[in-house]
Formats: C-alpha cells, structure tokens, sequence
C-alpha cells in the first residue's frame, strides 16, 4: 500500500545549533498499517546509505504525547526529508484472543530537528505501554520514497491523567450534579463474613483489630485515573433516596451495612478532592470523590494529582456550619451516584453494622468497571 503524503508539514529541516523543538503535531501525522518489518510498500525502494536511528530515546511522556529522539550516523543525512514513526500496543498475553488486534500505527512526519513530539489522542491511550521504531526517508522527485532499515524497537508506557485532564473531566461533571440533598452518615455494604471477626481471614478482607483498612483501589473508571491501581483508601456511599431522605435499602456489594455519622469522616480538618467522572455504558454516571484528614498519607498522595474541592462549596460533597457552634450539614448531589474513598482506617466501634432489607443488585457492582469510551458525557478529548 502507498505511504500516505504529509499534507501539512512542520517546516523544513532545523540546522543542528537550532534550540527549538519542533512540534509533531496533529497537522503533521497521518496514518497506514505497517506491513513486515521493513517498508515494502509500493512506491517504496530501499536505500541502504540512508542512515538508521540507533539509541532511541523516549522522554516527556504524558497520557497523549510523547518525546522522541534518536542517533544517525552523516552519511545522506541532508538526503533524509521524512521520518516514518512505527507505533504498536505492546502485546498483552492476558488481553482476550477473540478480540480485534489493535491496528499498528505509522506516523509520517517531516524531517524536523529533534527532539520532537508525537502527539495524538486518536492513536496514545493512557496508562498503555507501546513498541516504537523509526526509519529515516527521502522523497524522491516521483513522488516515491527510499527508505533506510526499520531500528530496533524500544518500548514505553504512556502516563496517567495530568491535573489539567482532571479538571475537565470535573466541569463535565459539575454540568449533571443536580441539586445537592441534605444527609447524615456515610454507609458501606459488605457480605456477613467481612465484619465478622470469628470467620477465616480471605485474601480480599479489609478488616483487623476491629478496623477497616484501606485497600488499594481497583481499576474501575476512566483508564487514565491517576488513583487506580495505585490509591489506598475505603470506599463509601452518601447518596440517599429522593423520598425518603435515607440511603436506599438495596445495594449491589452485599446484605450488611456499616453505617457511621458523616461528621466522624468529613469535617474542616479532612480535605475533599476530585478522582473521576465515568459511566458503565448506562444512564447513571458516577464520581469518585476523595477523603482525607490533613497531612495524612492519602492526603499527600493527592496533593499535586487531584483537583482540591473547596468543602463547603463544590457541586458533589459539602459540609457546612450554618452558625457558629452549630453542628456541621452535610450535603450531596443528586444526579450522580457518589463514590467517596477515605484514606485511613475506620474504627467500626464509631458506628453500627445492621442487615440492610432489601436486594443486592450485583448487577450495579462497580468493581473494576469499564468506562463507557463513547459516551459523550463524561469523556474528554485524550485516551479513556
């Protein structure tokens, strides 16, 4: 198959003493399918004096972006007009057989001086590790190319959601929040056996001495959280019903609820931050929300990752004090399911465990969930 032309170049070759990084932007990429590895496309001869890029380099990597730069021998060095960038998800041997192999990417850019950035959404997904290899080409006056040798593969991992990412995936949620509704405890639902001290500890229990331990969070929401995987804490709930002001009697993770008075959790002294905003391909959609007390190691964890929502003003979770020496009011938002993770253990002695009446939906369970990646909701324009 033909090399596709570069519609819209980056400008012509930098001399060496140039400082400025040229920017391999969207305007100067398109792309084809690899085929083998060496270019054999039609239209394509090779060209052995064509100096091959030795010692790739890979830095300033984000979840959409990276750097690129690499070695080249003088030989027909002023001959080289193209480079042709070969990008590839990095082979997953637990990745299911029966689903399509992802494309190979091959970017074609000007010759430009280096380091330069390869940047695209449509092509970089965050957290993903990818093999890249380069060739070096020149354009020939019929329109054909001589290419060098494809060099050695070198591989990377794209990084996680930056603040900046964040941030608009909290404007897109502050859009569908609601109206906030008045609550009272926090609650957390479980099988019998888990606040059971008597029964044989599993390698799932998050409970000793009478605590509940933070556990590392698991890989439900946006694939470019920068908390999955990685976040210690204990997940809760606060949402209630419409009608009743109470949390609902059905819950999808089990028949036992551990209930605890929202102010033990949530006051002037635990900061509140935004982790994501995500949807399992349904109508609800759901934000994680992040509780810790000051200075605590959840807290520096997300000091610097996670966008800081003011407590007594933001869109999800508040907590107020309408006069002073009142008690504190608590307050979340309707339209959104709310999963809140406190980052420190919980003493099960600050509240009560009782046998919920109603059903477990595990239908509704959002453990590991995937994001819906085509919903225009609650996605972005990066990687999902």
């Amino acid at each position: 198959m033909e090399v596709p032309r570069v519609e819209h170049g980056t400008g012509s070759p930098v001399s060496p003493g140039d400082d400025m990084i040229k920017n391999l932007s969207l305007d100067a990429l398109q792309l084809t399918e690899r085929e083998g590895n060496k270019s054999q496309d039609n239209g394509i001869a090779e060209m052995e004096e064509l100096p091959v890029p030795q010692n790739i380099k890979i830095n300033n990597i984000t979840c959409d972006s990276f750097k690129i730069s690499w070695d080249m021998e003088c030989r027909s060095k002023d001959r080289i007009t193209n480079y042709f960038i070969d990008l590839n998800k990095k082979e997953n041997k637990n990745s299911n057989k029966f689903k399509h192999k992802d494309v190979p990417t091959k970017l074609v850019a000007k010759a430009v001086s280096l380091p330069m950035t390869v940047r695209g959404h449509w092509f970089l997904s965050p957290r993903t590790e990818y093999t890249v290899a380069v060739q070096t080409a020149s354009k020939q006056s019929e329109g054909d190319y001589a290419v060098s040798e494809w060099s050695e593969k070198v591989e990377f991992c794209t990084a996680d959601y930056s603040t900046v990412h964040l941030t608009q995936l909290l404007e897109k949620a502050e859009g569908i929040a609601g109206r906030m509704l008045r609550f009272t405890v926090f609650y957390r639902n479980q099988q019998k056996d888990y606040f059971d001290q008597a029964s044989p500890s599993s390698d799932s229990r998050e409970l000793q001495d009478n605590q509940m331990l933070p556990a590392v969070k698991d890989n439900s929401g946006s694939h470019g959280s920068p908390i999955s995987g990685k976040l210690e804490g204990i997940y809760f709930s606060c949402n209630t019903e419409f009608n009743t002001g109470k949390p609902p009697q059905d819950s999808p993770y089990g028949r036992y609820r551990f209930q605890i008075q929202a102010e033990a959790l949530f006051n002037p002294k635990t900061n509140l931050y935004f982790g994501d905003f995500y949807c399992m391909y349904t109508a609800y959609h759901y934000v994680i929300l992040v509780l810790a007390p000051e200075g605590s190691p959840g807290d520096l964890f997300c000091k610097g990752r996670l966008p800081a929502l003011d407590i007594s003003n933001n869109h999800f979770l508040t907590c107020t004090q309408e006069e002073e020496g009142a008690r504190l009011v608590f307050h979340h938002a309707q339209d959104v399911i709310l999963e809140v993770i406190y980052t420190d253990p919980v003493d099960l002695a600050l509240g009560s465990v009782e046998e919920i009446q109603g059903h477990q939906l595990s239908s509704m369970s959002t453990l590991n969930a995937k994001k819906d990646p085509s919903c225009k909701t609650c996605n972005i324009s990066v990687g999902r």
